[in-house]
């Protein structure tokens, strides 16, 4: 069973074990991190922060209530945009197996049900065949490619965008 749900504090031992774990896996698709990052105590701060902030909302994904990845809301803007950007990452034991994209499913029901937006985006590297999957299956439209548009893995790289709008999705 997958299920997200908002970060908390208690969650920061075991987010660093598992980012400790995916390490590699995870490197090719995120920015350089500082060692500290994959502490408890890096983890905690960044919790912190991330539930102080109006414009994220930072959720854990759960399998079999194993905490095995992270999904996010961010940028998110209200008044006449009423958007966000929308995050994620899955362990690499989990990879593949559909949690991604039922964790989206999910996130999409609360950005569009409980928040309320027209817009969801979403992007891509332009070689992430797996990511990309993930989108289409929950209703996402590829609308272009951005160059150098997020610093990942240390350098600046293309990504391919997605979007979502509220009146095109159906919940599954």
């Amino acid at each position: 069973m997958v299920q997200i749900r908002r970060i908390e504090a208690s969650d920061a031992a075991a987010l660093a074990a598992v980012y400790v774990a995916n390490k590699e896996f995870l490197a090719p698709f995120e920015p350089p991190r500082a060692e500290t990052f994959y502490t408890p105590a890096g983890q905690l701060t960044r919790i912190e922060e991330a539930n102080a902030d109006p414009q994220l909302y930072r959720c854990v994904i759960e399998a079999d209530g194993e905490l095995v990845g992270m999904i996010s809301l961010s940028v998110i803007e209200r008044g006449p945009a009423e958007s966000a950007h929308l995050g994620y990452w899955v362990a690499r034991s989990v990879n593949g197996r559909g949690i991604a994209s039922k964790a989206t499913a999910l996130m999409v029901q609360t950005a569009f049900g409980e928040f309320g937006l027209h817009r969801l985006q979403a992007g891509t590297l332009l070689d992430n065949a797996g990511s990309q999957k993930v989108l289409a299956r929950n209703g996402f439209e590829r609308i272009g490619v951005a160059r150098d548009f997020l610093r990942i893995n240390g350098r600046w790289q293309d990504h391919i965008l997605f979007q979502l709008v509220n009146d095109e999705w159906e919940p599954a």
